[in-house]
């Protein structure tokens, strides 16, 4: 849904992991990859910021989705009939209280499409997935329950990349960047009290191991605001000298706020 918001009029292939989307996108097989950072309810998605670590692709959109988890079973398997509930572990999780209602085992998938695919495939009467109502459609099963989740506020956030930079837009927009500070007490704060100098506002700090040193961190950090206004090219311009590392993931147009 979010990739083809982005694009209408491309073609969406799924991959079993974010990691195998990501190497299709850099390697040019595919133009761009849509990959989930956050959502509202589970925090930050940690396997794809770990991938953004090494990108070699930019950042171009981000966008927000509302999440609706629904019930789905091959045609003629009726709610009572349901044993075992495959999905996503954050689907799952999102849903514990339906599914514990109804005495129902959750069984973890790779991702919601591919647990309605193979339901489709290989399903019986007593299995069930969650997963969307297009996947329903698309994947001709039968939609037991609608709007399953536990809680009503629940949305992920997804980053499009692509090869090349987003090019200017009108509007809101917004900069992802990764930082390394050295070790020294009080750095990060020194690094990040650039942006209210400048008058940036920053929407999100989140910190990640770094592969190479232990007990090294990496911060992750979004701000509003494009690489090309002036005082957020100060500010990151300040940053470079004062950290250890910087590294750019992108300027692009910010998602629409749905709530």
């Amino acid at each position: 849904m979010a990739a083809l918001d982005y694009a209408p009029d491309g073609e969406a292939v799924g991959f079993p992991t974010f990691g195998e989307a990501f190497t299709a996108a850099a390697s040019g097989e595919f133009t761009h990859v849509c990959l989930p950072v956050e959502n509202s309810l589970a925090g930050s998605i940690k396997q794809s910021y770990d991938l953004l670590r090494d990108s070699v692709l930019h950042v171009v959109a981000e966008k927000i989705v509302r999440v609706r988890h629904n019930l789905l079973a091959r045609p003629g398997v009726e709610l009572s009939d349901v044993k075992r509930v495959y999905s996503h572990p954050q689907a799952l999780d999102q849903c514990t209280g339906f599914l514990a209602r109804h005495g129902m085992e959750a069984v973890v998938d790779f991702d919601t499409a591919g647990a309605a695919k193979l339901l489709a495939e290989n399903g019986g009467e007593d299995r069930a997935a969650i997963a969307s109502l297009k996947a329903a459609e698309h994947y001709g099963l039968t939609v037991l329950a609608e709007g399953i989740e536990d809680l009503d506020f629940n949305y992920t956030r997804f980053f499009i990349l692509g090869p090349d930079e987003a090019p200017p837009s009108s509007g809101l927009r917004k900069s992802s960047l990764i930082i390394a500070t050295k070790h020294r007490p009080g750095e990060l704060v020194e690094c990040l009290r650039l942006f209210p100098e400048h008058g940036v506002n920053m929407t999100k700090l989140e910190s990640r191991p770094r592969r190479d040193k232990p007990w090294s961190y990496l911060f992750y950090v979004d701000i509003e605001g494009d690489i090309r206004d002036d005082n957020v090219s100060a500010a990151l311009t300040g940053i470079m000298r004062r950290a250890a590392m910087m590294k750019f993931l992108g300027s692009y147009p910010a998602a629409e706020q749905q709530f």
